[in-house]
């Protein structure tokens, strides 16, 4: 596929997302105690509004709504437990000013709850494989989905882009199986999940190879320790290193880039369709 070219992603209550011509930008909401750069400080509703209506300001154009950390080491919590936290954040952003929600979740529960509380996408860290039921919700409730690529609980192949094609390929017929339009999904190497430093960094200058599998690309590298590793900064202090990812990405031709610093990934995407218009003359 040209990456570059318009795609209309579909998401669920009849919502599109033009991708492809201009980078998009996702901003990450954490409504957890416990992840890894800013757990804690959104978990009472009236923070996560806020916080949600800033990144829309500064040119988010979905939210990302999580309730459970996907760190290393991170404890397991009950869908209950994420409902409780997710849910009422949802409810409340769609009041507002927030246009387009998503979840971040690999629970069918949650993700079923979630669109019927108006969220448009959802986003599921283990490619739609872990729970068995959630490909079926994802068709169901028409929503966007997103299909993260992991190397977590499984043998990964040697080769980086053999790796994604391998695991990205099985989620692609999982969600075939289950009916899922090809024109609600997106696809996320899963920068960070069991790579590493070397490996993010191979799988970043060869981003490209993975327009092969024909659909959209979500980068998700914001404050990742692959980052650290290379610039020496600790997670706080990540946001610069983030947004030259994210220019080297949208390069290759990411669409989506979900973040936590909208507006410095914002400038720098900003100056990288700037190029890419002019380098397509």
């Amino acid at each position: 596929m040209n990456p570059f070219q318009v795609h209309n992603w579909q998401l669920a209550h009849g919502k599109t997302l033009e991708l492809g011509v201009r980078a998009c930008v996702m901003g990450i909401l954490n409504v957890t105690p416990d992840s890894f750069s800013d757990g804690g400080r959104f978990t009472a509703i009236d923070n996560a509004v806020k916080q949600a209506e800033k990144m829309v300001e500064q040119g988010a154009a979905i939210v990302d709504v999580g309730g459970e950390s996907t760190r290393p080491g991170s404890d397991p919590i009950t869908a209950e437990e994420e409902q409780s936290r997710v849910l009422p954040v949802i409810e409340a952003l769609l009041k507002r000013d927030v246009p387009l929600v998503s979840i971040d979740t690999y629970r069918a529960s949650t993700a079923r709850m979630a669109i019927e509380a108006g969220a448009h996408v959802i986003n599921d860290v283990w490619g739609f494989q872990k729970d068995p039921d959630i490909a079926e919700a994802a068709s169901a409730t028409g929503a966007g989905i997103c299909a993260m690529h992991t190397g977590r609980e499984r043998q990964k192949e040697n080769d980086v882009v053999k790796d994604q094609m391998a695991f990205l390929g099985k989620s692609l017929d999982v969600l075939k199986r289950a009916g899922v339009r090809e024109e609600a999904i997106v696809l996320d190497p899963g920068f960070g999940f069991a790579k590493d430093p070397v490996e993010n960094a191979e799988l970043l200058a060869r981003l490209d190879e993975l327009h092969e599998l024909g659909f959209p690309l979500l980068i998700g590298t914001s404050r990742k320790r692959f980052i650290g590793h290379y610039t020496g900064r600790d997670d706080a202090n990540r946001d610069i290193g983030t947004a030259a990812t994210s220019v080297v990405a949208r390069m290759k031709g990411g669409a989506i880039f979900r973040v936590h610093d909208v507006a410095a990934n914002v400038d720098a995407l900003a100056i990288a369709d700037a190029v890419l218009t002019r380098g397509a003359g």
